[in-house]
């Protein structure tokens, strides 16, 4: 029996760490932004990933609305804290699967999923019952508890989590969520019981069908955070998972006024030195970011296309 006859929309809200208790079963909205019914802003082939995700035919990226985590400096702001799309059933969310599978995709890449989970998992069993093949990759903030991610077993194929903060105060700062750093630790450690390690395969074109890619997004003035989390996933997992160094940080606009030290991009030098270090501990299975990636034009529109 499909695992989605046993999970519903919760009526006491507790998907995410911040476990807020909003009865979105009734419609009300959690801290994340959702109420009982899907969200989406985009949905479309998407080709600024990893390699091994978008490869040359491009992903197919569901970008959902709301976020349990709004980060001070998210890029996806409009859709993650302004709540920015269109609200779907999971029928349909069902069928943007089946027509990005049509139109070439090489996978279905969820964005910021945590607060639809019992959609998500329906929708994949529609769709599964239609034929459909790829596979599914979850692309998320870190801030997930383990027992979520332990429902996905089966479901996802490739998980793409973000890890933003070792430090408590800096995820406090930045996230108001001084729990962050434990709650990655505890959730990225299922998703590689699930499919990191031994398990990671790709196939003939280099697409990642089983695996775990690990994100740091590296932000100004904190090279120091950035290389204890490069430290602590290379020393935990080796080569067990790929760790993704990212230098495409972009100042959002009025950032500057909040948080100074935010409001400019990496400098070559700060990017140069934590990838070089990841170098020097051992780390092989990586990805870097070449060129100017800091850029808005790097940002997708949200503008409903495709849901």
């Amino acid at each position: 029996m499909p695992k989605s006859d046993f999970v519903s929309v919760p009526s006491s809200c507790t998907l995410c760490p911040r476990r807020c208790g909003a009865d979105r079963a009734a419609g009300r909205t959690g801290s994340c932004g959702a109420g009982g019914t899907l969200k989406a802003a985009r949905a479309a082939l998407h080709y600024w990933e990893e390699p091994c995700i978008s490869g040359t035919k491009g992903s197919g990226t569901v970008f959902f609305s709301g976020c349990t985590l709004k980060c001070c400096f998210c890029q996806n702001y409009p859709i993650s804290a302004e709540g920015l799309g269109k609200e779907i059933s999971v029928e349909h969310l069902a069928e943007i699967f089946l027509n990005l599978q049509e139109q070439g995709a090489n996978n279905i890449n969820l964005v910021t999923p945590d607060h639809y989970i019992p959609q998500i998992i329906s929708a994949i069993d529609m769709a599964r019952s239609r034929n459909f093949k790829l596979p599914f990759v979850y692309n998320c903030s870190g801030y997930e508890t383990a027992e979520m991610i332990q429902l996905l077993d089966g479901y996802i194929d490739v998980y793409l989590p973000d890890f933003k903060f070792m430090s408590p105060d800096l995820s406090a700062k930045y996230s108001n969520a001084p729990d962050y750093p434990e709650h990655a630790k505890a959730s990225i450690s299922e998703m590689v019981r699930q499919c990191g390690g031994d398990q990671t395969r790709f196939d003939d074109d280099g697409i990642m069908q089983r695996g775990v890619i690990v994100r740091h997004l590296q932000l100004p003035d904190h090279l120091d955070d950035s290389k204890s989390i490069i430290t602590y996933l290379y020393n935990t997992y080796k080569d067990s998972i790929y760790i993704s160094i990212m230098n495409q940080y972009t100042p959002m606009p009025g950032i500057e006024n909040r948080f100074p030290e935010l409001g400019r991009t990496i400098t070559s030098s700060e990017y140069d030195e934590l990838v070089d270090y990841a170098i020097d501990i051992g780390v092989e299975n990586g990805f870097i970011q070449e060129g100017e990636t800091a850029k808005e034009s790097f940002i997708p529109a949200f503008d409903n296309e495709g849901v």
